[in-house]
């Protein structure tokens, strides 16, 4: 007898929407591939020494503790490093203000589970961080798109216009995937919009400590909401140790009003129970050890370095033909095609000659958007690789270009 297939799939399995971004990871493993695609901090600059005598310790001292269940709200010990690590960034944290996550993506999830009912309209930067979309519309809300600008959100476009969302998802600080920083005034004029008009605003903060050398910070959101009357209760804070430590941990942590916190606490106690003791115990031991501050200014030289050549590349190899974003940290370069290349077609002949990137598309929550945009990521390959890369980009766009002179030859 013949039972046919299983067909009783649910909304949600049936309703979310593969990223771009990862179904191109298989071909980056192909021999000789130069990716751009990627979100990947350099594997080269891991600091596997302090990482390893962070094993080590644990290991010596308390590995049983390791091993054990531990409380959904996190380690203690990791709780406490963090906190510390906020209040170094400027925030006035208490381990207890901190809920541990599996990756800053958990902790986005968490709070659409918390905040988002069925029909409810979320605003998101447009283009904005692909995977943000794909967990916010688990939550089946309506989208308002608000524009970029070269620094960010157009915080003027948000205020002024008629709608008013429940909740806003944005990245101010070398936003993935245009690798913009919102400016400070701007900062505070979201900040008092939002209070005046009860709009819940996650802040993601992944990249924050990646700002290149001389490059100032600008305070978080979460930060300048505790100095703005009315504005605390109406920010939450995302980040991870992902682009400083290593993304395989899998830590994210996360900052919000205490009812917001409690319920996502519920939520993931009911999803996971909670993120691996060994790692958080692991990546306590490597924060507590001082040595992540030397690492990530390894990192912000490099990728400074890695910036410079892919800009400079880019405007070498297509001038006027392309215009190129510019970045002060993060990992993303953003650039938009001005002779009519539509960059899905593109990237279609840039695998041939083992080059990727990911078209501008993918970051738009409608499909018909950024067709002659994409995103580029600097820091995986260093300035040699980045070159080459570049120039079989350049190969590709050249080739799809004849191919489509000719085409019209043929049909006029």
């Amino acid at each position: 007898m013949d039972a046919g297939k299983f067909d009783g799939l649910s909304w949600v399995a049936t309703s979310a929407r593969r990223s771009d971004v990862r179904d191109l990871l298989h071909h980056a493993s192909r021999e000789g591939m130069i990716s751009f695609a990627g979100g990947l901090p350099d594997a080269e600059l891991f600091d596997l020494a302090g990482i390893n005598r962070a094993i080590d310790l644990i290991q010596s001292r308390s590995m049983r503790r390791a091993l054990q269940y531990g409380a959904t709200e996190g380690q203690p010990g990791l709780r406490s490093a963090v906190a510390e690590l906020m209040r170094r960034r400027g925030v006035p944290a208490l381990p207890d203000d901190l809920l541990i996550t599996t990756g800053s993506q958990q902790g986005l999830d968490l709070l659409a589970r918390a905040l988002v009912n069925p029909g409810d309209l979320v605003a998101i930067e447009s283009p904005t961080y692909l995977a943000a979309v794909n967990a916010l519309e688990l939550a089946r809300p309506r989208f308002l798109t608000v524009p970029t600008t070269p620094n960010g959100l157009d915080v003027d476009a948000l205020v002024s216009g008629q709608a008013r969302p429940k909740l806003l998802y944005v990245v101010p600080t070398f936003s993935n995937p245009c690798g913009a920083q919102m400016l400070l005034e701007a900062r505070i004029k979201l900040l008092k919009w939002a209070a005046d008009n009860k709009v819940f605003v996650i802040e993601d903060d992944p990249y924050g400590e990646l700002r290149f050398p001389g490059v100032h910070a600008v305070p978080s959101l979460y930060q300048l909401a505790s100095h703005q009357a009315g504005a605390h209760g109406w920010v939450a804070y995302l980040s991870t140790l992902s682009k400083c430590m290593a993304p395989g941990l899998r830590i994210g942590w996360m900052l919000a009003p205490a009812t917001v916190l409690d319920a996502c606490v519920r939520i993931k106690q009911a999803m996971d129970l909670h993120t691996s003791s060994l790692v958080q115990e692991v990546a306590a031991a490597y924060l507590q050890s001082g040595l992540m501050d030397a690492a990530v200014e390894r990192m912000r030289v490099t990728y400074e370095s890695r910036y410079r050549a892919m800009r400079e590349s880019l405007e070498d190899a297509f001038g006027e033909r392309l215009t190129v974003g510019e970045a002060e940290g993060g990992m993303f370069l953003w650039a938009r095609f001005n002779d009519g290349t539509r960059t899905r077609a593109l990237l279609s002949e840039a695998i041939r000659d083992k080059v990727m990137f990911v078209p501008g598309s993918a970051f738009y929550a409608q499909g018909d958007l950024g067709t002659s945009e994409l995103r580029l990521s600097f820091v995986t390959n260093p300035p040699d690789r980045i070159r080459e890369g570049v120039q079989r980009l350049k190969n590709a766009h050249g080739r799809l270009h004849v191919a489509a002179a000719c085409d019209a030859t043929v049909h006029s």
